[in-house]
């Protein structure tokens, strides 16, 4: 497939756009007066998505419903093919009132394709509308002139509106089920959209409260949001303090406690206190806009695989065409011209390459809104194809394979005299006066276990050693391992910086604090192995602290890496023709998120992560990785299938329409060639909609 920068000479590829590439362009769209709650996907025009721009050419639920009636009443009317089925019957000009129900027909009904076969010779990319148009017309225009001969000539020429009418009603209703089943991947984008109430209370100069709507929100309001509300914009909170679940917006579980000073996002849920928010960001600056986007986007980019379906497609009119002129001059030779007709129009009808135009859009679209279900957004969809065909992945390790904060792993004890209790709550208590993150685990700690600190009567630091206090008429020391200068008979947790509680010049307890490694980092190490991707950490932390967290997960590492150092080892890697993908928060890593094959920014946000990255992943869990890794391989079985299916039926089905196996007796009538093509469709959209992703386990 080939270097995926060569091949997007404007996206990421060098270091001096490192930081530049991919930025996205708000400044046509203004979500802040976009009412998400009311739109209706099943009627949106999906027109970016591969080979379907015409689609906005009205409503095809509406059009199909009004063109049904009319269809019905022709069918019934008309023979097919020349012979009266059961349910038809003719009287006296009867063949005059389907003219005029066929014309209206071909007017309403038909509108949708011969405007959207418009819009394709005008881009010069005759594709599906173009031959749906030429099926319905030669049939329509055909036909008309049939009833024309028999009143004005006497001559008897077949007519072919049952297959017109047919056809028309097929062709609409599978593209409303198009529009249907596309429009479902929007369901991501209306349900963030439904996070953000339609109004805020906001504060005014006296104190008192004026509700606006949320669209009409500036930079700088203060509003008020009540417990229980969802927050209409991001901000900052000014007054209040409150837990706030942002677990629909980013994926965290746990309602986070807020304070004056924190940020808020819009979308997320106040819990039981009162919060007043300064406004910070609006409309399509705000984080849940940006998220919209990214999907949006991932629905709308084509891919290598929809390029390619649209060559087909392309290739397809050309070849139908061609293929039905033979066939039209070749049976007027060997039969008649209605003869001729009936394989021409046949032809053109089962080329139409609807299942080759859904085969790529409805796995992207389901791709999508399957992957944002789960907080995997794709901005680039050629992120799925060069995942799978991955060889290292590079990973940073604070906050993506860790937790990134410090936590109490073990307590341990030296002396009979004291309980486990008494130790921590010994350590909570010297450790009370200090804001170091070391000393607020140990504090964390106790308070978890609800044990009571040990009240101090003096605490001081000792230089570059720990700290020391005086309390029960004890002095008690806190210092380091290497401070205390003795063997401890303990099993230090691999990568754990060691505190050593001391009495009397004794060690009596000591604590082991640690950046804990994730739940799901294992089992993500272990599915890379099984996909033959290999790990690699590279961290910025101490040489102790990688080679702790690696020797347990069984992953090769390098540690003290700068942002460059790790732009450099993605550079060295891709130029030994290795397929890369980058694994980091979005902030410190940019850098080298941007130049591997695939940057996945582990947490959302930052700006920063929404430019750099291929892929977001909201929940910040090492096992959302794992399920990035098995949506891109699904995804791309389903293309290729989907591909397959759509194209080598159209190549197969064509030559059979304009009649090279009729001197065996095997030919197909345009009715058949449309519900041909109707199963096609039909085929390709229920292997999309069978795209699932394994469930998660029970870890998260």
């Amino acid at each position: 497939m080939g270097n995926k920068h060569s091949n997007h000479s404007s996206h990421k590829h060098t270091a001096d756009n490192k930081m530049k590439h991919s930025k996205m362009d708000h400044s046509t769209m203004d979500h802040s007066k976009m009412d998400h709650s009311e739109m209706d996907h099943s009627e949106m025009d999906h027109g970016a998505m591969g080979g379907h721009a015409h689609h906005h050419h009205g409503s095809f639920k509406e059009i199909f419903l009004k063109s049904l009636p009319l269809g019905i009443i022709i069918m019934i009317l008309s023979p097919m093919m020349g012979i009266s089925l059961p349910f038809q019957f003719t009287f006296q000009y009867s063949d005059i009132l389907v003219v005029l129900l066929s014309t209206i027909l071909y007017i309403y009904g038909g509108k949708p394709f011969y405007m959207g076969s418009i819009d394709e010779f005008k881009e010069k990319a005759p594709g599906m509308m173009a031959l749906v148009t030429l099926g319905i017309s030669v049939s329509y225009f055909y036909s008309v002139y049939a009833v024309i001969a028999k009143y004005v000539t006497g001559e008897h020429v077949m007519e072919f509106f049952f297959e017109f009418a047919s056809l028309i009603l097929i062709m609409l209703l599978g593209h409303w089920i198009e529009m249907k089943a596309v429009g479902e991947a929007g369901d991501a984008q209306k349900a963030l959209a439904e996070l953000v109430p339609k109004d805020a209370h906001v504060v005014l100069e006296d104190d008192s409260i004026e509700t606006r709507p949320v669209a009409d929100l500036q930079v700088g309001d203060l509003i008020r949001v009540q417990a229980g509300e969802n927050v209409p914009a991001d901000g900052t909170i000014q007054r209040g303090e409150s837990r706030v679940n942002e677990s629909l917006v980013t994926g965290e579980s746990k309602p986070i406690e807020k304070n004056p000073g924190d940020e808020v996002i819009g979308g997320s849920t106040n819990g039981a206190g009162v919060l007043y928010v300064e406004i910070k960001q609006t409309g399509d600056k705000s984080f849940i806009s940006q998220v919209q986007t990214l999907i949006s986007q991932a629905q709308s980019q084509p891919s290598r695989a929809e390029n390619l379906a649209h060559k087909v497609a392309a290739w397809l009119f050309y070849i139908a065409v061609i293929v039905a002129l033979i066939a039209l001059v070749l049976w007027m030779v060997i039969a008649d011209v209605p003869t001729a007709v009936i394989f021409t129009v046949t032809t053109l009808v089962i080329a139409c390459p609807h299942a080759l135009g859904l085969a790529i859009p409805l796995v992207t679209a389901r791709s999508t809104s399957l992957g944002a279900s789960r907080g995997l957004l794709v901005k680039d969809r050629d992120a799925l194809e060069l995942t799978t065909k991955a060889d290292v992945m590079v990973l940073d390790k604070t906050g993506t394979l860790t937790t990134g904060e410090f936590k109490v792993l073990d307590v341990e004890l030296f002396n009979d005299k004291y309980t486990k209790d008494e130790i921590v709550a010994l350590l909570a208590g010297i450790e009370g006066g200090s804001s170091h993150p070391i000393a607020q685990s140990i504090i964390s700690y106790a308070e978890q276990q609800g044990i009571r600190p040990v009240s101090f009567d003096s605490i001081d630091v000792i230089s570059g050693a720990g700290v020391e206090g005086q309390a029960n008429g004890h002095r008690y020391q806190l210092i380091s391992q290497k401070a205390y200068g003795r063997n401890l008979d303990m099993d230090i947790p691999k990568g754990a910086t060691l505190s050593v509680l001391v009495e009397n010049d004794e060690a009596i307890g000591a604590v082991a604090l640690g950046d804990e490694l994730k739940p799901t980092s294992k089992d993500l190490i272990q599915a890379l192995k099984k996909n033959n991707i290999q790990p690699i950490m590279a961290t910025g932390d101490n040489e102790k602290a990688a080679q702790g967290a690696a020797e347990i997960l069984g992953i090769d590492y390098l540690a003290s890496q700068s942002p460059q150092d790790k732009y450099e080892l993605v550079e060295k890697l891709k130029a030994e023709g290795k397929k890369v993908i980058m694994v980091g928060d979005g902030v410190n890593d940019a850098p080298s998120l941007a130049l591997a094959d695939v940057g996945i920014a582990v947490g959302a946000g930052t700006q920063v992560a929404l430019d750099s990255a291929d892929v977001i992943l909201t929940q910040s869990d090492p096992g959302d990785i794992e399920s990035f890794i098995e949506l891109a391989q699904k995804t791309t079985r389903k293309m290729k299938e989907n591909l397959a299916w759509g194209a080598g039926y159209n190549f197969i089905a064509i030559p059979i329409a304009a009649g090279i196996l009729a001197p065996i007796g095997i030919t197909l009538s345009p009715a058949i060639g449309a519900v041909l093509m109707s199963v096609s469709t039909v085929v390709v959209a229920i292997n999309a909609m069978f795209l699932r992703l394994d469930p998660k386990s029970s870890v998260d």
